[in-house]
């Protein structure tokens, strides 16, 4: 039974080779990763302009203490290039507006009054005052972005500021979702005895498409041998990941293991020492036109398997697009209240998080850590991190922890 860390690195390691780049419009690209460096083609801002309405002017012209007049020649506004600056006199410009050649200052409005066609300076500006100049954010040739970065809105600006209507980012992953279980059966059926309504692909259907992938859930696997062989192998011969959901424990009617091995599925292991999520099922599937599938066979009870994705499952997706930082950095935080805990494997303890007024993270786990509860998976916010020799965590203990939307994609 691998360490949590074990697990992680190793499921990293099957993101490599990152997928294929291709080419999306900027207005496209939030949450995307970027395949090459963006790299800026001209000077940002290309021009030197005004960051205020004023008047511009050259400081050399000032002699004497304000207040100073200047007669006021021409007018600089956005999408219009000025005549230059004539000795000894001033220049109306608007925000945004080009510098006038020969200006080297802007005199803010507010510092200015009117006397017909006289500027009156009740301030002296000095060099480069409210000016923006050219190549002030990026020279050409700079990075603008680098490669692996995973795309905000914010870089979709930036992205668009240097003139690019579409960049490189890596193509995202397909999944393909399968529940398998003779109880399952979707949401608002009808609700025959012994069955539950399915809530597990739901949730690892979202998770991943936060991560950046194309995903789907198919029609759920019944406990039958064929047919759950049937199911995994059409799945692997599209998907670039296939997650399956219960069945990978070793009971009489858990048949995901071998069927995987049956369509010639390499697991790589399957039990991993965390709680909740011991069962997981982790192997590679070689196809000889494309890159390789992965399998992920996770637990089947609720907690489990949305624990399980957000470590293992997102990470993966993370890393097959290049994200250089597929995996959280961990929170430090103060526990709440107490927290017991059997030695013997790490525990992902679902919690909520607060905020104090010395910026101190608080974290407090929550009752029920039952592996079925989608309660309380649905109220916490955080795992906590109990590390598995540990008989149990004190109130006002620091801890590690995870927060849950920075796991989720």
């Amino acid at each position: 039974m691998l360490r949590f860390e074990e697990a992680l690195t190793r499921i990293l390691a099957l993101g490599t080779p990152v997928l294929p780049a291709e080419r999306v419009a900027i207005e496209e690209l939030d949450g995307r990763v970027l395949a090459e460096d963006l790299v800026a083609r001209a000077d940002l801002p290309g021009f030197d302009y005004s960051a205020m309405d004023g008047y511009a002017v050259r400081t050399r012209d000032l002699a004497g203490e304000p207040p100073l007049r200047l007669p006021v020649r021409g007018e600089s506004r956005t999408g219009a290039v000025p005549d230059a600056l004539e000795a000894s006199s001033a220049m109306r410009i608007f925000t945004g507006g080009a510098l006038p050649a020969g200006a080297d200052a802007v005199v803010m409005q507010e510092n200015v009054t009117r006397d017909g066609d006289v500027a009156v300076l009740t301030a002296r500006p000095r060099p480069g005052q409210n000016v923006r100049r050219r190549g002030d954010d990026l020279a050409a040739g700079a990075i603008a972005i680098a490669r692996g970065t995973r795309l905000r809105p914010a870089h979709l600006a930036l992205a668009a500021a240097l003139d690019d209507a579409d960049v490189p980012v890596s193509r995202r992953p397909e999944v393909a979702i399968l529940a398998t279980g003779d109880e399952l059966r979707r949401p608002g059926t009808d609700a025959v005895p012994g069955t539950i309504p399915e809530s597990n692909t739901v949730v690892l259907r979202a998770m991943a498409r936060r991560a950046g992938a194309r995903a789907r859930a198919l029609p759920f696997v019944r406990d039958e041998r064929a047919a759950t062989e049937r199911a995994f192998a059409a799945a692997l011969a599209e998907a670039d990941v296939v997650v399956t959901v219960g069945g990978v424990s070793v009971g009489d009617h858990d048949l995901v293991r071998p069927a995987l091995e049956a369509v010639g599925v390499t697991l790589d292991f399957w039990r991993v020492a965390m709680k909740p999520g011991k069962p997981l099922a982790v192997g590679r599937f070689a196809r000889s036109d494309r890159r390789d599938a992965i399998v992920l066979g996770l637990p089947g009870n609720p907690a489990s398997a949305a624990v399980t994705f957000a470590l293992f499952g997102v990470p993966l997706l993370r890393a097959m697009q290049g994200d250089l930082r597929p995996f959280p950095a961990r929170r430090r935080a103060r526990m709440t209240r107490a927290h017991a805990h059997d030695p013997g494997r790490l525990e992902l303890a679902r919690a909520t998080v607060t905020y104090g007024e010395d910026a101190q993270l608080g974290v407090t786990t929550l009752g029920n850590q039952a592996s079925g509860a989608v309660t309380t998976m649905a109220q916490s916010d955080a795992l906590v991190l109990i590390p598995a020799e540990s008989t149990g965590v004190p109130a006002g203990a620091e801890v590690d922890v995870l927060l849950l939307g920075d796991l989720s994609g």
